[in-house]
């Protein structure tokens, strides 16, 4: 009896030391690999190229596989002290993006890529800002993100690593250049301030004499009009008054034509009658009178 406790139990043993080692195969041997991902495979210390995406079978114990993420990454390089061209310290930090596009070169080219890149970085922005001035680093900061890209890509291509971009978060220049920048935009601001309300002083007179002009030039068409319809006015008056004397005169014309010697003789006595009315002294000459003159002269 205790010989079949003592076999069973090292059956048992003996099984579940198997399975542990069936265990240990499966999980050393068999990798599921994300797309994202490449497995870099060393046999007996030998590459043996990269594996991946999928399903990746694996020698156990004298096969090691190193994971590669082919996503793009970032990484924040913080405020790092340089000097410009014409030596002022300012402080800069930046974003800097780049992606695996070599696997195995980025496994065996570099033994810790996160510390070099970083090293990397820093001195690139030391070199590339200690050939700019101050100004241009203030104002060219596109001009600096493409410089550093491209050096940083010159030293990590041969890793089997692409940068992809870099960013310039924050530039804090030395604390007597930013007070003369806060003097320079506040002088400038002041210089808007006053260019803008001139050329409003300037507008608004402009729209003022505008306004004149047009109101002179309104007046003007008005009294023009109103001096061409008095005209029009007095012209059709003096017509018609025209035309009254003319036709009073015709009227008087015809009826006199129809007066005869008697009727003359009778106006000529109202004449007289008008005149004699009046105080002051007359002197009355009969027609008959001149009648007689008009003979005397025509004898001599």
């Amino acid at each position: 009896m205790d010989e079949l406790f003592a076999g069973g139990t090292l059956f048992l043993c003996v099984g579940v030391l198997a399975l542990g080692v069936i265990g240990f195969v499966l999980i050393t041997s068999v990798r599921i690999v994300p797309e994202y991902q490449r497995l870099v495979v060393f046999r007996l210390g030998r590459v043996m190229g990269q594996k991946g995406p999928g399903l990746v079978l694996l020698f156990p114990v004298i096969d090691q596989a190193r994971i590669v993420d082919l996503r793009e990454q970032v990484r924040e390089v913080p405020h790092q002290t340089s000097i410009t061209k014409d030596n002022a310290p300012i402080s800069i930090d930046f974003l800097w993006y780049y992606k695996v596009i070599d696997s195995v070169l980025t496994v065996t080219q570099v033994g810790n890529f996160e510390m070099a890149a970083a090293g990397i970085a820093t001195t690139t922005l030391r070199s590339v800002i200690g050939g700019i001035a101050l100004d241009d680093v203030l104002s060219q900061r596109d001009h600096i993100n493409q410089t550093l890209r491209v050096k940083l890509d010159e030293v990590t291509e041969r890793w089997g690593v692409k940068v992809t971009n870099v960013e310039i978060r924050e530039i804090i220049p030395p604390r007597d250049v930013q007070d003369a920048m806060n003097r320079q935009m506040s002088a400038e601001r002041t210089r808007r301030a006053l260019v803008t309300e001139s050329t409003g002083d300037k507008e608004a007179a402009i729209n003022r004499a505008e306004g004149t002009k047009q109101a002179n030039i309104l007046q003007a068409e008005g009294e023009r009009q109103s001096n061409i319809l008095r005209a029009e006015g007095e012209k059709q008056a003096q017509q018609l008054r025209a035309e009254g004397y003319a036709a009073a005169l015709q009227a008087i014309y015809a009826s006199a034509a129809n007066i005869d010697q008697k009727t003359m003789t009778l106006q000529y006595f109202e004449a007289l009658k008008s005149l004699g009315a009046s105080p002051s002294t007359k002197y009355i000459f009969p027609m008959e009178f001149t009648s007689l003159i008009q003979g005397v002269i025509k004898k001599d």
